[in-house]
Protein backbone atom coordinates (compact mmCIF):
# COMPACT_ATOMS: atom_id res chain seq x y z
CA UNK A 1 0.00 0.00 0.00
CA UNK A 2 1.11 3.66 -0.66
CA UNK A 3 0.84 5.19 3.17
CA UNK A 4 1.42 8.90 4.47
CA UNK A 5 2.83 8.93 7.80
CA UNK A 6 1.71 12.90 9.02
CA UNK A 7 4.22 13.80 12.00
CA UNK A 8 4.94 17.17 13.26
CA UNK A 9 2.56 19.94 12.82
CA UNK A 10 2.41 23.33 14.99
CA UNK A 11 1.99 21.49 18.09
CA UNK A 12 3.83 21.44 21.47
CA UNK A 13 4.15 18.19 21.17
CA UNK A 14 5.34 18.25 18.21
CA UNK A 15 8.88 16.49 18.19
CA UNK A 16 7.34 13.71 20.06
CA UNK A 17 5.16 13.16 17.24
CA UNK A 18 7.96 13.32 14.57
CA UNK A 19 9.73 10.81 16.84
CA UNK A 20 6.83 8.33 16.63
CA UNK A 21 6.21 9.41 12.77
CA UNK A 22 9.53 8.02 12.17
CA UNK A 23 9.28 4.91 14.26
CA UNK A 24 5.60 4.56 12.70
CA UNK A 25 7.23 4.88 8.86
CA UNK A 26 9.88 2.35 9.58
CA UNK A 27 7.54 -0.29 10.83
CA UNK A 28 5.38 -0.41 7.96
CA UNK A 29 8.60 -0.26 5.30
CA UNK A 30 9.63 -3.69 6.70
CA UNK A 31 5.96 -5.22 6.17
CA UNK A 32 6.69 -3.71 2.22
CA UNK A 33 4.43 -0.49 1.97
CA UNK A 34 5.74 2.32 0.30
CA UNK A 35 5.65 5.09 2.88
CA UNK A 36 6.22 8.41 3.08
CA UNK A 37 6.95 10.38 6.33
CA UNK A 38 5.72 13.90 5.98
CA UNK A 39 5.32 16.99 8.38
CA UNK A 40 1.69 18.36 8.72
CA UNK A 41 3.05 21.76 8.55
CA UNK A 42 5.63 21.53 6.18
CA UNK A 43 4.28 19.46 3.35
CA UNK A 44 6.34 19.10 0.70
CA UNK A 45 6.30 22.09 -1.78
CA UNK A 46 5.82 21.23 -5.56
CA UNK A 47 4.66 18.01 -5.66
CA UNK A 48 0.80 17.20 -6.37
CA UNK A 49 0.73 13.28 -5.68
CA UNK A 50 2.10 10.38 -3.68
CA UNK A 51 4.05 9.07 -6.60
CA UNK A 52 5.87 12.61 -7.37
CA UNK A 53 6.50 13.38 -3.35
CA UNK A 54 7.76 9.56 -2.84
CA UNK A 55 9.98 9.72 -5.67
CA UNK A 56 11.64 12.69 -4.55
CA UNK A 57 11.59 12.36 -0.45
CA UNK A 58 10.57 9.00 0.27
CA UNK A 59 13.21 6.77 2.20
CA UNK A 60 14.39 3.56 3.40
CA UNK A 61 14.73 4.36 6.79
CA UNK A 62 13.86 7.34 9.11
CA UNK A 63 15.11 8.93 12.45
CA UNK A 64 14.66 11.25 14.78
CA UNK A 65 15.38 11.55 19.13
CA UNK A 66 13.06 14.18 21.18
CA UNK A 67 14.73 16.93 22.95
CA UNK A 68 14.22 17.40 26.39
CA UNK A 69 12.46 20.81 25.99
CA UNK A 70 8.89 21.15 24.27
CA UNK A 71 9.94 22.66 20.77
CA UNK A 72 9.74 26.53 19.90
CA UNK A 73 6.74 27.11 17.56
CA UNK A 74 7.42 30.75 16.61
CA UNK A 75 10.90 30.42 15.72
CA UNK A 76 9.71 27.56 13.21
CA UNK A 77 6.67 29.95 11.68
CA UNK A 78 9.52 32.83 11.59
CA UNK A 79 11.46 30.29 9.59
CA UNK A 80 8.60 29.49 7.04
CA UNK A 81 7.70 33.24 6.51
CA UNK A 82 5.59 33.91 9.11
CA UNK A 83 3.14 30.99 7.61
CA UNK A 84 0.66 30.24 10.30
CA UNK A 85 -1.82 28.27 8.25
CA UNK A 86 -1.26 24.68 9.78
CA UNK A 87 -1.57 22.49 6.97
CA UNK A 88 1.24 22.43 4.76
CA UNK A 89 1.48 22.99 0.72
CA UNK A 90 0.07 19.68 -1.19
CA UNK A 91 -0.37 18.04 2.21
CA UNK A 92 -4.26 17.20 0.82
CA UNK A 93 -3.40 16.18 -2.93
CA UNK A 94 -0.53 13.73 -1.49
CA UNK A 95 -2.86 12.31 1.10
CA UNK A 96 -5.47 12.03 -1.30
CA UNK A 97 -3.19 9.78 -3.81
CA UNK A 98 -2.37 7.52 -0.75
CA UNK A 99 -4.16 4.23 0.19
CA UNK A 100 -4.77 5.58 3.87
CA UNK A 101 -2.70 8.15 6.19
CA UNK A 102 -1.52 7.13 9.56
CA UNK A 103 -1.96 10.25 12.16
CA UNK A 104 1.57 10.17 13.80
CA UNK A 105 0.16 13.13 15.68
CA UNK A 106 0.00 14.59 18.77
CA UNK A 107 -1.97 17.08 20.39
CA UNK A 108 -3.07 20.45 18.31
CA UNK A 109 -5.38 19.91 15.34
CA UNK A 110 -4.17 16.49 14.70
CA UNK A 111 -5.30 15.17 18.08
CA UNK A 112 -8.24 17.88 18.54
CA UNK A 113 -10.61 16.52 15.95
CA UNK A 114 -10.00 19.25 13.73
CA UNK A 115 -7.91 17.20 11.38
CA UNK A 116 -9.96 14.48 11.41
CA UNK A 117 -13.13 15.93 10.30
CA UNK A 118 -10.84 17.69 7.61
CA UNK A 119 -9.89 15.11 6.22
CA UNK A 120 -13.46 13.05 6.31
CA UNK A 121 -14.80 16.21 4.34
CA UNK A 122 -11.61 15.35 1.40
CA UNK A 123 -12.16 11.60 1.20
CA UNK A 124 -9.29 10.82 2.86
CA UNK A 125 -8.86 7.54 4.65
CA UNK A 126 -7.02 7.50 8.02
CA UNK A 127 -5.50 5.49 10.79
CA UNK A 128 -7.27 6.24 15.10
CA UNK A 129 -10.73 7.62 15.90
CA UNK A 130 -12.68 10.23 13.90
CA UNK A 131 -12.92 13.67 14.93
CA UNK A 132 -15.78 13.13 17.80
CA UNK A 133 -13.58 10.80 19.84
CA UNK A 134 -10.84 12.86 19.45
CA UNK A 135 -12.70 16.04 20.64
CA UNK A 136 -13.81 14.34 23.59
CA UNK A 137 -10.63 12.64 24.20
CA UNK A 138 -8.26 16.08 23.95
CA UNK A 139 -10.59 18.27 25.78
CA UNK A 140 -9.99 17.05 29.30
CA UNK A 141 -12.86 18.79 31.27
CA UNK A 142 -15.59 17.19 29.13
CA UNK A 143 -14.14 14.02 29.12
CA UNK A 144 -13.86 14.07 32.99
CA UNK A 145 -17.71 15.46 33.23
CA UNK A 146 -18.24 12.33 30.91
CA UNK A 147 -16.46 9.90 33.14
CA UNK A 148 -18.12 11.16 36.70
CA UNK A 149 -21.26 11.24 35.26
CA UNK A 150 -21.09 7.61 34.00
CA UNK A 151 -19.70 6.81 37.82
CA UNK A 152 -16.26 6.44 36.73
CA UNK A 153 -13.62 8.12 39.55
CA UNK A 154 -11.64 11.00 38.73
CA UNK A 155 -9.88 13.37 40.52
CA UNK A 156 -11.62 16.15 41.93
CA UNK A 157 -11.52 19.22 39.40
CA UNK A 158 -12.15 23.36 38.92
CA UNK A 159 -11.67 25.24 35.90
CA UNK A 160 -10.52 28.64 35.21
CA UNK A 161 -9.29 31.18 32.62
CA UNK A 162 -6.80 33.76 32.17
CA UNK A 163 -8.45 36.22 33.79
CA UNK A 164 -9.12 33.97 37.16
CA UNK A 165 -9.57 35.76 40.76
CA UNK A 166 -10.90 32.72 42.67
CA UNK A 167 -9.36 31.21 45.17
CA UNK A 168 -7.67 27.79 45.07
CA UNK A 169 -6.63 25.96 47.28
CA UNK A 170 -2.58 24.14 46.86
CA UNK A 171 -1.50 20.94 46.94
CA UNK A 172 -3.02 20.61 43.94
CA UNK A 173 -2.33 19.68 39.92
CA UNK A 174 -2.67 22.03 37.48
CA UNK A 175 -2.98 21.63 33.64
CA UNK A 176 -3.71 23.15 30.38
CA UNK A 177 -7.13 22.06 29.14
CA UNK A 178 -5.91 20.28 25.73
CA UNK A 179 -2.38 19.69 25.89
CA UNK A 180 -0.61 16.67 25.47
CA UNK A 181 2.71 14.84 26.31
CA UNK A 182 2.06 16.74 30.08
CA UNK A 183 3.43 20.09 28.44
CA UNK A 184 2.72 22.80 30.70
CA UNK A 185 1.91 20.17 33.45
CA UNK A 186 2.61 20.99 36.91
CA UNK A 187 2.40 19.76 40.83
CA UNK A 188 2.01 22.71 43.17
CA UNK A 189 2.57 22.08 47.13
CA UNK A 190 1.83 25.63 47.86
CA UNK A 191 0.15 28.88 47.21
CA UNK A 192 3.11 30.29 45.69
CA UNK A 193 3.86 27.53 43.38
CA UNK A 194 0.26 27.11 42.62
CA UNK A 195 0.08 30.51 41.24
CA UNK A 196 3.50 30.18 39.39
CA UNK A 197 1.88 26.85 37.56
CA UNK A 198 -1.28 28.57 36.25
CA UNK A 199 0.70 31.12 35.06
CA UNK A 200 2.68 28.99 32.93
CA UNK A 201 -0.39 26.59 32.00
CA UNK A 202 -1.83 30.14 30.80
CA UNK A 203 0.92 29.73 27.89
CA UNK A 204 -0.37 26.57 26.06
CA UNK A 205 -4.26 27.01 26.73
CA UNK A 206 -7.04 29.88 27.87
CA UNK A 207 -8.41 27.18 30.15
CA UNK A 208 -7.10 25.56 33.18
CA UNK A 209 -7.67 22.50 34.60
CA UNK A 210 -6.95 22.37 38.54
CA UNK A 211 -7.04 19.15 39.91
CA UNK A 212 -6.80 17.59 43.24
CA UNK A 213 -3.78 16.21 44.18
CA UNK A 214 -3.92 12.30 44.38
CA UNK A 215 -1.12 10.18 46.01
CA UNK A 216 -0.30 7.48 44.73
CA UNK A 217 1.16 4.66 41.79
CA UNK A 218 0.37 5.71 38.21
CA UNK A 219 -0.70 3.22 35.51
CA UNK A 220 -1.66 3.03 31.56
CA UNK A 221 -3.73 0.75 29.87
CA UNK A 222 -4.03 0.50 26.28
CA UNK A 223 -7.22 -0.64 24.00
CA UNK A 224 -6.73 -2.10 20.45
CA UNK A 225 -9.95 -2.87 18.59
CA UNK A 226 -11.35 -4.36 21.17
CA UNK A 227 -8.93 -6.20 23.22
CA UNK A 228 -7.34 -4.61 26.61
CA UNK A 229 -4.10 -4.49 26.50
CA UNK A 230 -1.94 -5.56 30.16
CA UNK A 231 -1.77 -3.09 32.18
CA UNK A 232 1.53 -0.61 32.58
CA UNK A 233 2.62 0.63 35.68
CA UNK A 234 5.14 3.86 35.54
CA UNK A 235 7.90 4.48 38.11
CA UNK A 236 9.48 8.11 37.69
CA UNK A 237 12.76 8.05 39.26
CA UNK A 238 12.08 11.59 40.02
CA UNK A 239 8.67 13.40 40.30
CA UNK A 240 5.62 12.57 38.27
CA UNK A 241 5.37 11.08 35.03
CA UNK A 242 6.40 14.78 33.25
CA UNK A 243 7.32 15.28 29.76
CA UNK A 244 11.18 14.86 30.23
CA UNK A 245 10.01 11.79 31.81
CA UNK A 246 7.88 10.66 29.31
CA UNK A 247 11.27 10.52 26.26
CA UNK A 248 14.31 10.44 28.32
CA UNK A 249 15.29 7.24 28.15
CA UNK A 250 16.00 5.95 31.61
CA UNK A 251 14.38 8.85 33.31
CA UNK A 252 10.69 6.29 34.22
CA UNK A 253 11.05 2.36 35.00
CA UNK A 254 7.82 0.91 33.38
CA UNK A 255 6.80 -2.32 34.40
CA UNK A 256 4.44 -4.59 31.95
CA UNK A 257 2.14 -6.81 33.36
CA UNK A 258 1.96 -4.10 36.53
CA UNK A 259 2.11 -5.94 39.53
CA UNK A 260 -1.36 -5.90 40.77
CA UNK A 261 -3.70 -8.06 42.50
CA UNK A 262 -6.25 -9.93 39.83
CA UNK A 263 -9.36 -8.29 41.03
CA UNK A 264 -7.91 -4.69 40.79
CA UNK A 265 -6.35 -5.86 37.45
CA UNK A 266 -9.51 -6.34 35.76
CA UNK A 267 -11.90 -3.62 37.62
CA UNK A 268 -9.03 -1.18 35.64
CA UNK A 269 -9.19 -2.84 32.56
CA UNK A 270 -13.04 -2.45 32.64
CA UNK A 271 -12.90 0.75 33.04
CA UNK A 272 -9.92 1.92 30.63
CA UNK A 273 -12.26 0.00 27.72
CA UNK A 274 -15.56 1.78 29.10
CA UNK A 275 -13.83 4.99 28.68
CA UNK A 276 -13.21 3.90 25.95
CA UNK A 277 -16.21 3.70 24.54
CA UNK A 278 -17.67 6.72 26.48
CA UNK A 279 -15.67 8.80 24.40
CA UNK A 280 -16.10 7.34 21.01
CA UNK A 281 -12.78 6.40 20.64
CA UNK A 282 -11.62 3.98 17.78
CA UNK A 283 -9.10 1.49 16.42
CA UNK A 284 -6.63 2.04 19.76
CA UNK A 285 -5.72 4.91 22.73
CA UNK A 286 -4.59 4.78 26.02
CA UNK A 287 -6.05 5.41 29.22
CA UNK A 288 -3.93 6.67 32.30
CA UNK A 289 -4.68 6.20 36.22
CA UNK A 290 -3.80 6.61 39.67
CA UNK A 291 -4.46 3.77 42.46
CA UNK A 292 -3.89 5.89 45.94
CA UNK A 293 -3.03 3.55 49.05
CA UNK A 294 -6.75 2.65 49.80
CA UNK A 295 -6.64 1.03 45.94
CA UNK A 296 -9.14 3.75 44.99
CA UNK A 297 -8.87 3.63 41.06
CA UNK A 298 -8.79 7.18 39.80
CA UNK A 299 -8.85 8.29 35.80
CA UNK A 300 -6.67 10.86 35.18
CA UNK A 301 -7.50 10.94 30.97
CA UNK A 302 -7.67 9.47 27.80
CA UNK A 303 -5.51 9.63 24.74
CA UNK A 304 -6.94 8.98 21.02
CA UNK A 305 -3.30 9.38 19.50
CA UNK A 306 -0.91 7.68 22.08
CA UNK A 307 2.85 7.88 21.60
CA UNK A 308 3.70 5.50 18.87
CA UNK A 309 7.72 4.96 19.09
CA UNK A 310 8.42 1.37 20.01
CA UNK A 311 9.47 2.20 23.98
CA UNK A 312 6.34 4.33 24.15
CA UNK A 313 3.73 2.74 26.37
CA UNK A 314 1.04 0.98 23.90
CA UNK A 315 3.52 -0.67 21.98
CA UNK A 316 5.16 -2.07 25.15
CA UNK A 317 1.69 -3.52 26.30
CA UNK A 318 0.99 -4.75 22.49
CA UNK A 319 4.32 -6.83 23.09
CA UNK A 320 3.42 -8.80 26.34
CA UNK A 321 0.45 -10.03 24.21
CA UNK A 322 2.99 -11.04 21.52
CA UNK A 323 2.07 -8.35 19.28
CA UNK A 324 5.78 -6.77 18.10
CA UNK A 325 5.77 -3.01 17.24
CA UNK A 326 5.73 -3.90 13.49
CA UNK A 327 2.55 -6.04 13.74
CA UNK A 328 1.03 -3.21 15.79
CA UNK A 329 1.62 -0.46 13.25
CA UNK A 330 0.21 -2.89 10.53
CA UNK A 331 -3.00 -3.90 12.88
CA UNK A 332 -3.79 -0.44 13.48
CA UNK A 333 -3.89 0.02 9.61
CA UNK A 334 -6.17 -3.33 8.94
CA UNK A 335 -8.51 -1.62 12.04
CA UNK A 336 -8.78 1.44 10.75
CA UNK A 337 -9.41 0.25 6.76
CA UNK A 338 -12.50 -1.61 8.61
Amino acid sequence: MKIVVLAGGLSDERDVSLSSGSQIANALISKGHQVLLMDLYLGYKGCESFDQAYAKYGREEYQYKVPNVAPDLQQLIRENDHRENEIGEQVIPICQTADIVFLGLHGGIGENGKLQAFLDLNGIHYTGSGYKGSLLAMDKIVSKEIMANNGIKTPKWSVINRDHSETIKAPAVVKPNDNGSSIGVKIAENQTELEAAIEIAKQYSDTILIEEKIIGREFSVGVLGEQVLPIIELIPKQGFYDYENKYQAGATEEITPAQLEDSLTQEMQAIALKVFRLLDLKVYGRIDFLLDDENHIYCIEANSLPGMTPTSLLPQEAKVVGIDYEALCQQIVDLSLQ
